[in-house]
């Protein structure tokens, strides 16, 4: 299972990591959107709508739990460049150990939480039943969730990207023929996209195990390893907090600009909750890149191969940024038959078209500081990614969005210029941090010694 990326082309490399990464997001951004576009084929807007809500934050907790491990992938893979077995068993030991009680807390918590959580949203009354129960099956999954994404962490902190593709095409494959199955002729609606997601994952982690134990991890694990040592812990929360704080702070405002867009009505609501999952399809070629730059330049790191984990920067802001531009130009000529794939509702496509022109451009810029942020990770300053997402938020994205709903009140097209006026902000302080650091030797041999 452990892949060596410190030798051979960069470029090439980057491609051997990041398509089966690309491709398992794409399936997992698929897994999600299958909910809400099969439910829009056999119930009405206010199912729509809850299962819209409700996976919103269903996101916002799997981001946070995929940031988190950010740090056992960053930890694992310096291990990994630097070929210290040892390291590897105690960081994967202790990643399972931390995840699977912080999956046990969170389920219990946000059970408790699930009817709150709907109201603090301001969910339209409409759809305020739907999403409790959407949540509240959802939740019950989480150690399943979690469990996915840490085995996920784990292959690509050792340079595996396959495996975790393999095991989420299983879960969405899964995923799909039980939305039917459970909205289609049982007709559960908001319950039965719920149930399909959470038996889904589930079978998708048993298969995981199976497959992991099978393949063999290439290390030797035994019990001291999953005793937590509060050195590894200390390392991967070092990370991980940062970028689980960041990706929790760029989805709580993804849910503030729903409620913005709940205020103004259903229609409204409906059709912002479709734009962000087609963007979030969208996003799979920035947020893949995240994760390749962080796993690629964490195992150079490792190897004390600094040059290589700048030219890994270098190449995947280059294929982002281009990806990026493409999508634009094809989006925006082609909004309307994009949103139509999830509704029939004329007003909603018609709103949905106009804050996906003005959303759009993001995936131009948004690629750009994303590359930074994984890069910024892998020498373990990932607080660089939390001050400019935060800096963005704060000042563009959500205050941006705010008056943009009350000062056009009939067009969503300029609360979706928030996204990339918040995206520029942020890869303008990446830019400058970067090359501060650089003219500072901060990423450099330096750097390696401060965290060891």
């Amino acid at each position: 299972m452990e892949k060596n990326l410190t030798t051979g082309s960069v470029f090439k490399t980057i491609l051997y990591f990041a398509l089966p990464y690309l491709f398992s997001y794409f399936l997992q951004t698929l897994y999600g959107m299958a909910d809400l576009f099969i439910i829009g084929q056999f119930n009405g807007t206010e199912s729509t709508t809850a299962v819209a809500n409700g996976s919103q934050v269903m996101h916002m907790l799997t981001v946070m739990i995929v940031g988190l491990a950010m740090g056992s992938t960053v930890i694992i893979g310096r291990a990994v460049g630097a070929r210290h077995k040892d390291e590897i068993a105690k960081t994967v030991g202790n990643s399972v150990t931390l995840f699977m009680g912080l999956s046990i807390v969170l389920t219990i918590v946000l059970l408790l939480l699930v009817r709150p959580i709907v109201l603090l949203i301001q969910t339209p009354v409409e759809a305020i039943e739907g999403s409790i129960r959407y949540l509240t099956i959802c939740f019950i999954g989480i150690p399943f969730i979690t469990a996915y994404n840490i085995i996920a962490s784990i292959c690509r902190g050792m340079g595996d990207s396959k495996s975790p593709m393999y095991f989420i095409a299983i879960a969405c494959a899964a995923n799909i023929a039980l939305d039917y199955v459970f909205m289609g002729v049982l007709h559960l609606g908001a319950a039965g996209a719920a149930l399909g997601t959470t038996l889904a994952q589930t079978l998708s982690v048993i298969i995981s195990l199976l497959m992991t134990k099978k393949q063999k991890l290439g290390i030797k694990l035994c019990k001291q390893d999953f005793i937590p040592s509060r050195a590894v812990l200390g390392e991967i929360l070092k990370i991980g907090i940062p970028v689980a704080i960041q990706d929790g702070c760029i989805q709580i405002a993804f849910i503030i600009i729903t409620v913005i867009a709940n205020s103004r009505g259903l229609n409204d609501a409906a059709a912002v909750g479709i734009v962000e999952k087609v963007i979030s399809a969208l996003f799979i070629v920035p947020s893949s890149m995240l994760a390749t730059v962080s796993a690629l330049a964490a195992q150079n790191i490792g190897a004390g191969k600094h040059d290589r984990a700048s030219k890994t920067l270098k190449y995947a802001i280059l294929i982002t940024f281009t990806y990026g531009i493409i999508v634009a130009i094809i989006g925006e000529l082609i909004t309307a038959g994009i949103v139509g794939i999830f509704t029939k509702d004329a007003a909603v496509v018609v709103l949905g078209s106009q804050y996906l022109r003005g959303y759009i451009v993001d995936c131009a810029l948004a690629g750009i500081h994303f590359c930074f942020s994984g890069y910024f990770c892998a020498y373990g300053k990932s607080y660089i990614g939390f001050i400019h997402n935060m800096i963005a938020i704060i000042c563009l994205r959500v205050p941006g969005s705010y008056l943009a709903s009350k000062f056009f009140a009939d067009t969503l097209f300029p609360m979706g210029l928030a996204a990339p006026a918040g995206s520029m902000l942020s890869v303008i302080i990446c830019v400058g941090a970067f090359v501060w650091m650089k003219k500072h030797g901060r990423l450099g041999d330096s750097q390696i010694q401060d965290a060891s």
